[in-house]
C-alpha cells in the first residue's frame, strides 16, 4: 500500500497539540523524532522525556487530499505550520527497522546477533537479541565497553550481578562466557521481563538467572563480579549498595558515565576498591576496579 507522509517541525511544547490534531485529521500513525541531535539520557520509570525540537511524521492514506488536510490542521491549531508532504514507497514497514541492526563483535569471543540473522562466527559466543523488544542492544558505547570488558574476564563458576539490567544483555553475556549464575536487578518490572525473555531466547536455564527489584534482593547476596551500566547520579547514590553486593577481591565494572564524571563517580567507591585506568569511548567512560580484602 502507498502512503503519504506529512513532516512538521515542532517544539516540545507544541508537539502534543500537533499530534492530537494530526490524529483528528485522519493520520494512521504519528512518530516524533529528534530534530537537533539532542541526547536524552535514560528516563526514570514512567517518565516520557522529549526533545526541545522535534520532527513530527504522520502517515496518511495515499488518496488523502493534502491541501485540505494542511488547511484543516492550521485551522485546528490556529497557527501556520512548517510542513511538507512526501510520498513513501511501498515497504513492509513492520520489518523496515530491522535493516539498521547487524551482528556486533565485542572483544575476541563475544558476538551480539539480532535474532533474525545467523551468527557470522559459528564457533564464537553468540548472544541472540531482539532489538525491537530489548532495552539495550549492545551498540551504545557504555554497553559496548562493558561487553568488551566481560569478554576479557575469567567468569567460570562465578556469581555475576547485573545491577540495572535493562534487557539483561550483560548478565546473559556473562552466563554465555562461563558464569555459574547471574542476579539481575532493575527498578523497572518491564526490564526484568525483558531479561527473562532474552535469557530464554539464548537457551539459558531459568535457575541460572534470577531477577529482582532492588528492594527484593535477598539479604547476604554477593557476586564475584558486579556490573552496573546505569548513569552517573544513580552510580553515586547506589555506591553503598553496589559495594555491599560485591564480594571481597571481587571485580567491579561501572559504566553509563561521561568522561568528566569519572572523579565524582569513583569517589564514593575509593575506600573499598582499587581502580584501574578508565576506558573511554566517544566521551563515555567505564571504570573497573577490584574490591579490597579487609581481612
Amino acid at each position: 500500500m502507498q502512503w503519504l507522509q506529512l513532516i512538521i517541525d515542532a517544539t516540545r511544547e507544541g508537539s502534543g497539540a500537533i499530534e492530537d490534531a494530526l490524529l483528528q485529521c485522519g493520520a494512521v500513525s504519528v512518530t516524533l523524532e529528534d530534530a537537533a541531535d539532542q541526547p536524552i539520557f535514560a528516563p526514570g520509570v514512567g517518565e516520557m522525556p522529549l526533545w526541545d525540537n522535534c520532527k513530527i511524521k504522520a502517515l496518511f492514506a495515499a488518496d488523502s487530499d493534502t491541501s485540505q488536510t494542511s488547511a484543516q490542521l492550521e485551522r485546528l491549531l490556529s497557527a501556520p505550520l512548517q510542513m511538507r508532504w512526501e510520498q513513501l514507497e511501498d515497504k513492509d514497514w513492520s520489518q523496515e527497522w530491522k535493516k539498521y541492526f547487524s551482528p556486533l563483535k565485542c572483544g575476541e569471543r563475544l558476538w551480539i546477533c539480532p535474532s533474525w540473522i545467523d551468527p557470522p562466527d559459528a564457533n564464537g559466543i553468540n548472544l541472540s537479541l531482539d532489538p525491537g523488544l530489548a532495552f539495550g542492544t549492545g551498540s551504545h558505547p557504555t554497553t559496548h565497553l562493558c561487553l568488551r570488558w566481560l569478554d576479557k574476564q575469567d567468569l567460570n563458576g562465578q556469581t555475576v550481578i547485573d545491577y540495572g539490567c535493562g534487557s539483561g544483555i550483560l548478565g546473559i553475556a556473562a552466563l554465555l562466557l562461563g558464569a555459574k549464575n547471574v542476579i539481575a536487578v532493575d527498578n523497572d518490572p518491564q526490564a526484568l521481563l525483558a531479561t527473562r525473555d532474552n535469557a530464554q531466547r539464548n537457551n539459558i536455564a531459568a535457575e541460572r538467572i534470577s531477577t529482582y527489584l532492588p528492594e527484593e534482593v535477598p539479604q547476604g547476596t554477593v557476586g564475584q563480579t558486579m556490573v552496573a551500566n546505569i548513569l552517573a547520579a544513580p552510580l553515586i547514590e547506589l555506591a553503598p549498595t553496589i559495594t555491599a553486593l560485591t564480594a571481597a577481591n571481587g571485580l567491579l565494572c561501572l559504566s553509563g558515565l561521561l568522561e568528566h564524571q569519572i572523579d565524582a563517580v569513583s569517589h564514593p567507591y575509593r575506600d573499598c576498591f582499587e581502580f584501574d585506568a578508565p576506558a573511554i569511548e566517544s566521551e563515555w567512560a567505564q571504570l573497573t576496579a577490584v574490591k579490597k580484602n579487609r581481612i
